[in-house]
């Protein structure tokens, strides 16, 4: 097998495995997302949508509503902050991550069920925030977890410059967060509906389940999906 053969089959691997992940965990997203818009009746994960009501808010006098939604924009974005912290402080970053996410989830289900809704409602956003952290990228292209407005423009430029004839069809990778979202979503809201008490609990314990089957996943492949950070002291001048 010639070099460049066995490039091109450990890069496919390496695609192959990257989707994968970004469906499951934006089919976790897409369940959360739905489970914590039927608890609360606002965003956990889609901050323009929650920056536009905020907007509404303040306009119409409702400045109590206004600033829930403006803290848990500042609380989302404090999760995404984290969660590359996590990432870039322990070897196993997928692991680590979901694990954060799990804990969070996890608290969540019970300040829900001790009828604190307020500090459930941020302790998702606060996880919808971290879980972005789990994939960056998968061979170069960047991946949203928990929102597809950005995919989906991408997706509909791919398709722009296929129509222009540029024949690569990278671009496609970006339908696969808006399909695991929809799928995980209708999910999410069947099982708030019927199972509302544990909803965030099974959430959480199948954030836990893929925490656990990253652990299959080699060193050299985890780290192939975040962007190290670069830590070191500015040249004095």
């Amino acid at each position: 097998m010639t070099r460049q053969r066995r490039r091109k089959i450990i890069r496919v691997r390496r695609t192959a495995v990257g989707v994968a992940l970004v469906a499951t965990l934006s089919f976790v997203a897409g369940m959360t997302d739905a489970i914590g818009l039927s608890m609360s009746g606002d965003f956990v994960s889609f901050m323009t949508g929650n920056t536009t009501r905020a907007a509404l808010s303040l306009q119409a006098g409702d400045y109590t509503h206004a600033a829930k939604l403006l803290l848990a924009i500042l609380t989302f974005v404090g999760g995404n902050a984290i969660g590359i912290v996590v990432a870039n402080r322990f070897e196993r970053r997928v692991f680590t991550v979901l694990c954060t996410v799990g804990l969070a989830l996890a608290l969540a289900a019970f300040l829900q069920m001790e009828g604190m809704a307020t500090g459930s409602f941020y302790l998702v956003v606060f996880a919808m925030g971290v879980i972005n952290a789990a994939v960056e990228h998968v061979e170069g292209l960047p991946i949203g977890l928990t929102y597809v407005t950005g995919a989906l423009s991408r997706f509909g430029r791919g398709i722009g410059r296929f129509i222009m004839g540029d024949r690569k069809l990278d671009w496609t990778i970006q339908l696969v967060p808006w399909l695991g979202m929809i799928a995980g979503a209708m999910f999410g809201a069947v099982l708030a509906t019927v199972y509302s008490t544990i909803a965030l609990l099974t959430v959480s314990l199948l954030v836990f389940a893929i925490a656990l089957a990253s652990i299959l996943m080699p060193h050299p492949l985890m780290r192939r999906y975040n962007r190290r950070v670069a830590i070191g002291r500015s040249k004095p001048r």
